[in-house]
């Protein structure tokens, strides 16, 4: 039997282009696959209050401040707030829709959580005047015999930032500070006081928002400091 050489030609070329018609789909498929894989995930941006204090806060004080005075002792107690104060959220509150309402920004996180921020911010500010002691520290004094310094417990209350309109919001801070005295009948409240300070915030946005927070933490600080030393 003969086979005609120029059908035969053909059929080979056809299967040729068969061949690179399927590679060329397979290809596309594969990149069409490739596009259609979800991004990476963003990732939370990271804040804190920034290397140093704002002007006008405690860095401000502990330059120009007095030293230490002999025999001035204080334990600060670890701040207390609420479980939703103790994560790592950036929270807002809209005023002007449900203020009640406390809001997580996505993808904004606070480094660690606001107490430890408030907390660290206060024994700085405590320590230009004071010898600052931690609960453990004071009561190693207290199994030694020594003098018991009086202990300030302070409760974060609020740290929000709080929008009273779509493009206007403040960073919000409410403090209550107890300053207690140890008796060997039992602690005796000698003084209690709270603290309520906003600071604007330049954006309206995560980023305004822990500005605004930073600013008004440092009032508070610096406000509930100087309050310990008239009390005192």
């Amino acid at each position: 039997m003969n086979v005609n050489p120029k059908i035969t030609l053909s059929a080979r070329r056809l299967r040729v282009v068969a061949t690179l018609a399927l590679g060329a789909a397979a290809s596309a498929l594969l990149l069409a696959g490739c596009g259609a894989l979800p991004d990476r995930p963003a990732r939370a941006v990271l804040y804190d209050f920034g290397p140093g204090l704002v002007a006008g806060g405690a860095a401000a004080v502990a330059t120009a401040g007095a030293p230490v005075a002999a025999g001035s002792t204080l334990a600060l107690a670890d701040i207390e707030a609420s479980a939703r104060l103790e994560g790592t959220q950036v929270l807002y509150r809209l005023g002007y829709a449900d203020g009640n309402e406390l809001r997580p920004y996505g993808l904004a996180r606070w480094s660690v959580a606001p107490v430890q921020l408030v907390h660290q911010r206060l024994n700085d500010a405590l320590s230009v005047r004071h010898t600052v002691l931690s609960p453990r520290e004071s009561a190693s004094m207290a199994r030694s015999g020594g003098r018991v310094p009086n202990t300030l417990r302070v409760t974060l209350e609020e740290f929000s930032q709080y929008f009273e309109a779509p493009s206007a919001s403040v960073g919000l801070v409410r403090l209550r500070a107890t300053l207690i005295q140890t008796q060997p009948g039992g602690d005796r409240v000698l003084a209690q006081r709270s603290f309520t300070v906003q600071r604007p915030a330049p954006t309206a946005d995560a980023a305004g928002g822990v500005k605004a927070l930073a600013a008004a933490t440092e009032a508070a600080v610096t406000e509930l400091a100087g309050w310990v030393d008239a009390t005192r």
